[in-house]
């Protein structure tokens, strides 16, 4: 359960700390981060990014799931 507002600025590595399930959800979103090296330092923003994807609709929906 999530205990906090998601933001593009935090990393993946605080992402799945205060979700295990996020790791999954990025997953399904082509964004495999959980096992990924760069989740302690890469922002959801830089990685969204880097991956093609809107960093603004990405925040929206991972924190109305």
């Amino acid at each position: 359960m999530k205990k906090g507002k998601i933001t593009k600025e935090m990393t993946f590595a605080e992402l799945i700390d205060m979700d295990r399930n996020m790791a999954e959800k990025l997953a399904d979103r082509g964004l495999f981060c959980g096992g990924c090296p760069m989740a302690q330092l890469e922002t959801i923003e830089q990685g969204a990014r880097a991956h093609g994807i809107d960093v603004d609709k990405l925040v929206e929906e991972l924190n109305n799931e």
